[in-house]
């Protein structure tokens, strides 16, 4: 939950993830996967747990591919055959583009194969097209390499970990939440979280995953149609967070910060605090860092000062 908005955001409801158990896996084809700990099948529906969970132990490896796509045909086994060999060190994801298109906006796709590394639930290295063998075994040494001292997973398979990440003990107050968050309970997750802040207000964590849980449920319901409405009634509060949301959604991160930043600089009293306050729950949404929010947070400034 600590990383990019996007990446919670595909956080499935009950009803997605039945979808997906019902969904027949297409053996034979280029996307299906083998079985073993190192190959998994990733939909909408398991996105949170297969990728950006494993990615906090391990590298997560996604291999956004295509029925259709030839080029896949040829990347995509040796990527399997990889992925086996290197015992759990590190774990290789095969999206279906097609049948996960939401994953395939996340990040992005314009082309496949593409092929996207994350660890610590953040995008960290990326190729496209179906490159050389001994070109993707360097690519994985090298993130392995750049990876190994900050993610405990991959020493302990290199020295026999059998596979299995290590895991550390959970927090049950957290687990109350995440597993209200997987039934699609947002109002029963973000009050798990408030309840750690309220006994730990510096709690980062949980601050970071409250922000998220209110952002993802308003994405959910955001409508792309919102942007168009809140463009012509410019002095509308209202429309303009409802816009700014829908834009986050779609991922127009600066364009959502930008109409915010403009309706502070327009509003005053209570429809400035309320602006105000929307946008920075935003900045809460994102890493700490991201030059997006720091260049957010100044023009913010400016327009309050």
């Amino acid at each position: 939950m600590a990383g990019a908005v996007d990446l919670s955001a595909l956080k499935s409801r009950a009803e997605a993830s039945a979808r997906a158990a019902a969904q027949p896996t297409a053996n034979g084809e280029a996307g299906a996967a083998p079985a073993g700990a190192s190959v998994i099948d990733v939909t909408e529906a398991n996105f949170q747990a297969e990728v950006v969970e494993k990615s906090l132990q391990v590298p997560v490896v996604v291999d956004l591919w295509a029925t259709w796509c030839g080029p896949c045909k040829q990347l995509s086994p040796v990527l399997e055959r990889l992925a086996q060999e290197g015992g759990g060190a590190w774990v290789l994801a095969k999206v279906d583009v097609d049948a996960n298109p939401r994953i395939a906006q996340l990040f992005q796709v314009q082309s496949v194969p593409m092929v996207i590394a994350i660890a610590g639930g953040q995008p960290v290295d990326a190729f496209t097209g179906a490159l050389p063998e001994p070109e993707i075994r360097q690519w994985i040494d090298q993130l392995l390499n750049a990876l190994r001292d900050q993610l405990p997973g991959i020493r302990a398979a290199e020295q026999g970990g059998a596979g299995e990440p290590v895991e550390e003990p959970e927090d049950p107050r957290f687990t109350a939440a995440e597993d209200a968050l997987e039934r699609g309970d947002y109002a029963a997750a973000e009050a798990a979280y408030q309840k750690i802040l309220d006994s730990e207000p510096n709690n980062e964590q949980a601050k970071a995953a409250l922000a998220q849980v209110r952002f993802t449920a308003r994405a959910e319901q955001s409508d792309p149609a919102a942007i168009e409405r809140a463009d012509a009634a410019p002095d509308d509060v209202d429309a303009q967070l409802a816009a700014a949301d829908a834009e986050l959604a779609i991922g127009r991160v600066e364009a959502g910060f930008d109409r915010l930043v403009r309706a502070v600089k327009r509003t005053s009293g209570d429809d400035r605090d309320r602006v105000r306050r929307h946008l920075v729950e935003m900045f809460e949404v994102f890493p700490e860092g991201d030059e997006r929010v720091t260049a957010a947070r100044r023009a913010l400034a400016s327009a309050l000062f």
